[in-house]
């Protein structure tokens, strides 16, 4: 496990332009990827040279980030994101990534293990993974990388009434991240923005106090990046915010902050709906700038320490936010703000400055660092690299562009996201937190998202015909949900659930 002193200053926003000078030449002598990447269709210098150091990885995630305040998507005039856009300029930017359990602790299974939140046996917050787990930690290390964490974790066995087990983790829980470790179970529940505890690997408890908990555990990532490293490795960097703070019920920015975004630009997608956006977007917008500080912070260290060139870095989000627009709270939903997030990554091979628009989910990452940096993903993983959408134009022609995803606690559903369409059914007598699936949902909701992109009609159960404004191509609307519904049965299957019924709607709404 590293060592060293504990960092204990505050943390600071990088200086834009000598950190964009000095990633941009670092960008520019790019290190290839390795041979074995090469051969998975990823771009790469030329073969019979010296065997090149395995690229590290270093993923920078947000929790409760919205993928549209991402100024790259190019959904928000507010400019919170400046160093997040420069990754992505430098980079690809996948703009349609989608997450496949709008949930902290399911969305995170998912991520590390590449298989659907059922199958990880964390289909709803309080699950811990399986201690025999096949994460990209485990994959990793046994490719001779060290497997560090630090920050939020939320994937051991949690549970209000053991207060215990909100903070330290014991190493079989920890997804085979068993290097360095600096973080809390449940850090929204152990910690304040400027006061808190997270734990090391030997369970002792790291407090802070009179620093924003982002710039804390920014700080914590840098010290670990300025050390010595004789093997390449694996870092996880996982924020708590944008997300609220729960016993405040508040987004809680650095000091300040919320002064900066008063009377901010409401997403068009909030502005119909009652909720708590009206109070809560200018806590959110500094939440946001926070963590874009934090990004570039990172980067900036990369350069400094000569580590950029032969980086993997990824910057993503477990799902996004709807201000209690669409249910109780500010997640579980199959709405756009609520499962679209953003994805931006750049490094050996990625250095393209590319968007790519073809749609991918949380259990495709994993599947595709692995082939970034030349190491075959296991059979567990039900996921697919998405690099051949990224490198191959014949690839895009074929990709499957429909992404299934599974609800949880505010109910039993599951949904299908296409290019198009979002389809969601619905179990209503099912129980949300004890249910894990069902086998007989009724249709919920339907959104035609190219007519519809900020999801205002409703169209299941509706019989309009094929010339209104809403059609796809010459279909009409049961004919389109017909289709929808048995994908989304196909989808089911393939996670590893029993085949579903799903009845048809016949009344609207």
């Amino acid at each position: 496990m590293s060592t060293g002193k504990r960092d204990k200053s505050t943390g600071a926003s990088s200086n834009r332009r000598d950190f964009l000078k000095k990633s941009f030449v670092a960008a520019a002598a790019s290190v290839p990827l390795s041979t074995g990447a090469m051969a998975q269709g990823t771009e790469g210098g030329a073969s019979g040279g010296p065997k090149e150091k395995h690229p590290n990885i270093v993923i920078l995630h947000a929790d409760e980030f919205r993928w549209d305040f991402a100024g790259v998507n190019s959904r928000n005039p507010m400019g919170v994101t400046p160093n997040i856009e420069a990754m992505a300029q430098r980079g690809v930017c996948m703009q349609n990534a989608i997450t496949n359990q709008p949930l902290c602790a399911p969305s995170r299974s998912c991520l590390f293990t590449g298989q659907y939140a059922t199958q990880t046996g964390v289909w709803k917050n309080g699950p811990g993974l399986r201690p025999d787990a096949v994460t990209l930690a485990t994959v990793l290390r046994n490719q001779g990388y060290t497997a560090n964490y630090i920050g939020k974790w939320h994937l051991a066995p949690a549970s209000g009434r053991d207060p215990k087990s909100l903070g330290y983790v014991p190493p079989e829980y920890r997804g085979g991240f068993l290097d360095l470790w600096e973080a809390s179970n449940v850090l929204e529940l152990t910690s304040h923005p400027y006061e808190g505890d997270i734990w090391d690997g030997d369970g002792k408890p790291m407090h802070y106090k009179g620093i924003y908990r982002v710039n804390y555990l920014t700080n914590l990532a840098v010290r670990f990046l300025k050390q010595r490293h004789e093997k390449p490795f694996l870092l996880v960097v996982s924020q708590l915010e944008p997300h609220q703070q729960n016993d405040a019920n508040a987004f809680l920015p650095p000091k300040g902050y919320i002064a900066r975004y008063q009377n901010p630009f409401a997403p068009k997608d909030l502005r119909f709906f009652p909720g708590d956006w009206q109070a809560q977007l200018p806590g959110y917008y500094g939440d946001c700038k926070s963590i874009d500080e934090f990004v570039g912070t990172i980067l900036k260290t990369l350069a400094e320490e000569n580590l950029l060139d032969n980086t993997i870095v990824v910057f993503m989000s477990d799902h996004g936010c709807h201000f209690r627009t669409r249910n109780t709270e500010y997640k579980r939903s199959p709405h756009e703000s609520s499962i679209h997030v953003p994805l931006i990554m750049q490094g050996p091979g990625l250095n393209q400055s590319r968007k790519v628009e073809g749609l991918v989910s949380m259990i495709d990452i994993a599947p595709t660092l692995l082939a970034a940096v030349g190491v075959p993903a296991p059979a567990s993983m039900h996921g697919r690299s998405f690099l051949p959408l990224i490198n191959q134009i014949e690839a895009r022609r074929k990709w499957q562009n429909e992404v299934f995803i599974q609800i949880s606690e505010s109910m039993v559903a599951r949904a299908l996201r296409t290019d198009q369409w979002t389809y969601c059914v619905v179990d209503p007598n099912g129980n949300g937190g004890r249910d894990p699936g069902s086998t007989h949902y009724q249709e919920y909701q339907m959104y035609n998202l190219a007519a519809d992109p900020h999801q205002l009609l409703n169209l299941a159960g509706r019989q309009d015909p094929p010339e209104l404004v809403h059609y796809d191509g010459d279909r009409p609307l049961p004919e389109i949900a017909a289709y929808l519904r048995e994908r989304l049965i196909a989808r089911i299957v393939e996670a590893g659930e029993p085949k579903a019924e799903i009845d048809e709607r016949h009344l609207y709404p």
